[in-house]
């Protein structure tokens, strides 16, 4: 089987060919402003290195940042209505209450309450009203908006008002995109809610881009399926993605984590990836990135989607240094670097040239940094070591030492031995384990549900949830042979009536190919 994977970064495009569990060939190219043909500059050369005919080229996976800095640049996105159905209640609270005002004009601040809603147990609050639903159409069609997010209270338990609202505002609004809370967060209205509203307002976007995806794959003549990476280290095909943007979230970090993970064959260990521009910190566990216990914020929005638990900083071989007192980073020249930094010719000192002065490094004109005082380069090694010794100690959830996985073309900035590290790994491929993550990714289900155990036991509460993470998995392309559920949560609601308990279930597979 022939894969690339590929990793659109803020400096490079990384990308990869893997024969099954092999890497066969591997490529770093500038990052373009445009993504697109970055994607296609990164595919002409290592299908050129390899030699391979596109034709055998199987799946391709792309990994991007593309949306998430679509939402916190504020650009690109579209107006969009957000709808809440829980009328008599939730009147104190109304949709976008906690968002950034000048997100909220971005998008046009257009928000609606409505009755319907359930209780935790899936009793209706009050009865869906599809008059008071026609008229909110009405309105919404007169102010020209094309994408509408609804969300229900309660709709994980039972999601029956907001598809039945789906189906109102879609008969009377030709040609309208509607995401629905259930199928993008969790149990709390306010986190899921904005989750969906952040996805409907990134429809334009999701179609124009992936579009230039499916393009890009077919210049090259590579007539092969397209899959997306998603924030939880799983594929999603691109009919999929174009609907549901938001699931590329954060893919990039949980790329490399689950390539480090493939790399070093090491299934529990601290992660740390160091790029161009940023590094993230992570804990791998059961071989897949740890999961946020609490909300997630996007942009300056509260978000309740699994996503990575992640630390993010700017520290990166473009990071520019500076000097009396010494500091480096967050500030880098990006995708620049090949033209900006000291040993390509530039005239700003970054990390890089730091790696490069110490030894720790062998690219560009290493005459350009022998001027530079060995006493300053020694302390700014130490401090770049220090940063990141300070991440990992931040992720840890013990003092104990740990494996520590370093990927990521800056990792040569870091030297070999970190404090709080059982041992240091710099795997074979290390410089794209993003792109190789993205390449080895699975396909998953996921269920996050409230159950009502007076109806139910518990064992066939958590039986029914596993199934049906089993049937999400399955229907989104996973092989029904190699589907296994890999995490389990079990939360009794002690402060509900009735015995509930929150299960939440994750099964994973391989992606099926024909």
């Amino acid at each position: 089987m022939l894969l690339i994977g590929i990793d659109v970064g803020g400096t490079n495009t990384d990308a990869v060919l893997m024969k099954d569990a092999t890497v066969k060939e591997w490529v770093k190219t500038p990052t373009t402003p445009d993504v697109s043909s970055g994607i296609t500059k990164s595919l002409q050369v290592i299908l050129q290195k390899s030699e391979i005919p596109p034709d055998q080229v199987q799946a391709v996976m792309i990994g991007t940042t593309h949306f998430t800095n679509a939402v916190v640049q504020r650009r690109d996105l579209m107006q969009t209505a957000a709808i809440r159905l829980g009328l008599p209640a939730t009147q104190s609270l109304p949709p976008m209450v906690d968002w950034p005002q000048e997100l909220r004009d971005a998008i046009g601040n257009h928000k609606y309450l409505a009755h319907g809603g359930h209780e935790y147990d899936g009793r209706p609050i009050s009865n869906l009203d599809e008059n008071e639903l026609r008229e909110i159409a009405r309105q919404i069609q007169d102010e020209g908006i094309r994408s509408i997010a609804v969300s229900s209270v309660f709709s994980p338990v039972n999601s029956e008002f907001e598809q039945e609202a789906a189906e109102i505002l879609q008969a009377e609004i030709e040609g309208v995109t509607v995401t629905l809370s259930h199928e993008i967060g969790r149990i709390g209205l306010l986190e899921r809610e904005n989750a969906a509203i952040m996805n409907a307002c990134l429809q334009d976007l999701g179609k124009k881009t992936i579009r230039a995806f499916r393009g890009a794959v077919r210049e090259l003549n590579i007539d092969a399926p397209l899959y997306l990476t998603q924030n939880d280290g799983t594929l999603m095909n691109s009919e999929f993605a174009e609907k549901y943007p938001i699931f590329t979230f954060s893919s990039g970090p949980t790329n490399s984590m689950r390539g480090a993970a493939f790399l070093s064959g090491l299934q529990e260990a601290m992660v740390v990836d160091i790029g161009g521009t940023t590094s993230d910190v992570g804990a791998l566990t059961h071989g897949f990135p740890r999961e946020a216990s609490t909300t997630v914020e996007i942009g300056g929005v509260r978000t309740n989607f699994r996503m990575p638990d992640v630390y993010s900083f700017g520290l990166g071989g473009g990071s520019l240094v500076v000097d009396n007192p010494l500091r480096i980073g967050p500030q880098s020249v990006g995708y620049e670097l090949t033209q900006r930094a000291l040993v390509f010719g530039g005239s700003e000192l970054t990390a890089s040239d730091i790696a490069v002065a110490a030894g720790l490094a062998e690219f560009g004109d290493r005459g350009a940094v022998s001027d530079l005082d060995t006493t300053f380069v020694d302390e700014a090694v130490e401090h770049l070591k220090h940063i990141v010794e300070q991440a990992v100690d931040r992720m840890k959830i013990s003092a104990e030492p740990i494996p520590v996985i370093v990927v990521g073309g800056g990792s040569i900035l870091i030297g070999e031995k970190l404090k709080g590290a059982s041992e240091m790994i710099m795997p074979d491929h290390f410089p794209v384990a993003n792109a190789v993550g993205a390449a080895i990714a699975q396909i998953s289900g996921e269920v996050d549900r409230v159950f009502a155990l007076a109806e139910m036991s518990r064992d066939q509460a958590l039986e029914q949830a596993k199934e049906e993470a089993r049937e999400r998995a399955i229907s989104a392309g996973a092989d029904p042979k190699t589907v296994d559920v890999v995490d389990v949560e079990d939360v009794p609601l002690t402060y509900l009536p009735g015995n509930a308990t929150r299960i939440r279930v994750k099964a994973v597979g391989d992606l099926k190919l024909a």
